[in-house]
């Protein structure tokens, strides 16, 4: 093999430096390419308490690792030679379009994760095109999101209170301000057992002691914003003066049922999206009490521990109401290809509150921009590389849900 000098001329096309990137911000939030990288952002930037709030979920948190496995175990089936040049990832949803099939979870305790907390989240949402939800367990109040979200799709979260007339006044505050669904949650008759918060002493306000003063030395800049900006609290709440789970088993009414959610429906005047529904004849029931749409959830795991998996439950319930009734999916969502599975599987929309709190906790409103980045551009990688320029093209011949953990015949059952 003959061997000669390089010569300078040559070196020079190979000798590229990359132009640093002074800012600290800018510079996390471009070396983050998943959900998970941005989430490993926030746990470093994070005080414990409050990122173990975002993170965890309840008892043995089987529910929310089982629903990410379902994620994991899939298998798509992509079609060749298709023109994919052009790819479109909105649509319609509840009457209005959006440019991407998932919007923004309604999340508890925002403010927390970091002070831009909703207004952060908002105006990341109108800037994509997709829907804010804002939940009865905010730290920004109704009005406040609507003025930061003046253009884009609000919609309002609802916990049934034991005190119906304050849980009304709420939603005819939501009407007012312009936001067009409700988003009522039914899977809170009292509060999950969370153990990462009861073990973190999780309170509102946040309880200073020596172990949280010692975590806040790693982590100067969330306690600057936190002591430098207004007092943390629930926004459509009265002060509170104790752990999370204190108020949640305060607030919330183990007696809510059917009439009530019809009651709802006589008194809303938009969309009306039950949210938390885990069996099939759940699903057919709420339908059947006037919903527009259900989410098939088990509230991020954070509930019922091995509660039913959504993404499990979706084909099913597809197949029974997915004409009629637009069904949603929340639970385990981490990647753009989470999304599309779902849509696949009759998903008309789909719902991310972990991967967007990632995002927040990395970089605020900036780093919201940037999870939403990532799940878009993983979805429409995703649909090129399955071959299809359109949502409405995703079918279940696009994917197999493989098996790992399937249910065992009854006693009695399977013998002849």
């Amino acid at each position: 093999m003959k061997r000669q000098l390089p010569k300078p001329r040559d070196l020079a096309p190979l000798m590229q430096f990359k132009k640093p990137q002074l800012n600290a911000k800018k510079r996390r939030l471009e070396s983050a390419l998943t959900i998970e990288d941005l989430r490993a952002i926030a746990k470093r930037r994070t005080p414990k308490a409050a990122f173990d709030y975002t993170d965890g979920s309840a008892e043995a948190e089987l529910s929310i690792t089982r629903a990410r496995q379902a994620f994991l175990d899939i298998e798509f089936h992509p079609a060749i030679l298709r023109d994919v040049s052009k790819v479109r990832t909105g649509w319609q949803v509840l009457g209005a379009p959006v440019s991407l099939p998932f919007g923004i979870a309604p999340t508890g305790f925002t403010r927390m994760m970091h002070a831009e907390g909703e207004y952060a989240g908002a105006r990341a949402a109108a800037r994509a095109g997709i829907p804010f939800s804002l939940s009865t367990m905010g730290t920004a109040s109704i009005e406040d999101v609507a003025a930061a979200n003046p253009h884009g799709r609000n919609w309002f979260q609802l916990y049934m209170w034991k005190d119906r007339d304050r849980s009304m006044a709420l939603v005819e505050r939501a009407a007012t301000a312009g936001y067009d669904t409700l988003l009522v949650t039914v899977d809170v008759p009292v509060a999950g057992a969370r153990l990462r918060d009861k073990r973190n002493g999780m309170s509102i306000p946040p309880a200073l002691t020596p172990a949280t003063v010692l975590d806040a030395l790693a982590r100067p800049r969330w306690w600057f914003d936190f002591l430098t900006t207004e007092p943390l609290a629930f926004a459509s709440l009265d002060r509170w003066s104790g752990t999370v789970a204190e108020l949640l088993d305060t607030m919330f009414d183990p007696t809510v049922n059917f009439a009530d959610l019809a009651w709802i429906r006589e008194q809303w005047p938009g969309k009306l999206v039950v949210k938390g529904v885990q069996t099939l004849a759940d699903a057919r029931a709420v339908v059947d009490a006037g919903a527009d749409g259900i989410v098939l959830s088990n509230h991020g795991g954070r509930q019922l521990d091995r509660a039913p998996i959504p993404f499990h439950l979706l084909p099913s319930v597809a197949a029974e109401l997915g004409r009629g009734t637009e069904i949603m999916l929340d639970t385990g969502i981490m990647s753009g290809a989470d999304i599309v599975a779902s849509i696949a599987l009759g998903a008309r929309f789909t719902l991310v509150g972990r991967a967007y709190l990632y995002g927040l906790m990395a970089g605020g409103e900036a780093g919201v921009d940037r999870a939403i980045a990532i799940l878009s551009e993983q979805i429409e990688r995703t649909m090129r590389l399955l071959g299809v320029t359109g949502l409405d093209e995703l079918t279940p011949q696009h994917l197999t849900q493989l098996t790992r953990l399937a249910p065992r015949p009854l006693h009695g059952q399977g013998r002849s």
